[in-house]
């Protein structure tokens, strides 16, 4: 069965064989998506930064990385639909398995847009109902969870996402959006994507928390001191970076996460 799907670019698509038996993932949270979609025997190549589940970690096959993918690795599993997002995948990569292949993409900075992903991938997959319930299971959590900061100022907060140079995340990212329906307010939310920042920066922006993610670089306790020298009233966190970065079914979780990480705060 042929059937055309608009991808969140507004790319039309025709998967030649409907519902697709051959799938490729290029991105975690969409991997992550997938798995709870139930569809374990569809799915046959994901990247090596595809870590959950961990059983599709170590037996499915890997294509090589977000933005370093290998082509004739992807030949070799003839996939019948490749699925893969504007920020996380190189462009020129994209247009070139677009070439050859049906490649569904999706662009996600916020909530709702990653709740239509969820819908969307559904209808593509022949899984609506299972992608409506997870929507819906969603919405639920987000709903119940309303800290305090909706009604009074949210904390002042830099997200940090790199070391050497120091990164964050600017203010039309995902990141941003979770951090908003956390109850933080990003210092650097005038910025785009990702900035370099300078001490100095930070230090002038002068934010309540440093929040600093688990991912992509990995921030450990050995680097708390350094962002305390350079912003003393600042309250250094590690925080789990899944939660803010990933959409996909992550997000049954990211409302738990939030309130825990706030009550350590002690702002819940």
């Amino acid at each position: 069965m042929t059937k055309q799907f608009t991808d969140q670019l507004n790319r039309t698509i025709t998967l030649r064989e409907w519902p697709p038996k051959r799938i490729i993932s290029l991105v975690p949270s969409q991997t992550e998506l997938l798995h709870e979609l139930g569809l374990q025997a569809e799915v046959v190549g994901i990247t090596k930064f595809c870590v959950h589940p961990e059983t599709w970690f170590r037996g499915k096959t890997r294509i090589g990385g977000t933005k370093t993918v290998n082509f004739e690795k992807i030949k070799a599993l003839q996939p019948d639909l490749i699925i893969g997002n504007k920020e996380e995948n190189e462009k020129n990569q994209i247009e070139l398995l677009a070439g050859q292949y049906p490649v569904w993409m999706s662009d996600v900075g916020n909530l709702d847009q990653a709740l239509d992903i969820i819908s969307r991938v559904g209808e593509l997959t022949d899984r609506p109902d299972k992608a409506q319930t997870l929507c819906n299971t969603i919405k639920t959590r987000f709903a119940a969870y309303h800290p305090p900061s909706t009604v009074y100022r949210p904390p002042s907060t830099a997200y940090i996402i790199w070391r050497k140079p120091f990164m964050a995340a600017g203010g039309d990212t995902f990141i941003n959006s979770m951090l908003n329906q956390a109850g933080f307010e990003n210092v650097f939310a005038d910025k785009n994507r990702y900035p370099e920042i300078t001490p100095d920066e930070l230090s002038r922006a002068d934010p309540e928390f440093i929040l600093l993610s688990s991912e992509p670089y990995p921030f450990r306790e050995k680097h708390l001191e350094q962002f305390r020298e350079i912003c003393p009233r600042a309250q250094v966190v590690l925080v789990d970076g899944e939660m803010f970065s990933w959409y996909g079914s992550r997000l049954l979780h990211a409302p738990g996460y939030f309130h825990q990480l706030r009550q350590s705060l002690r702002l819940a």
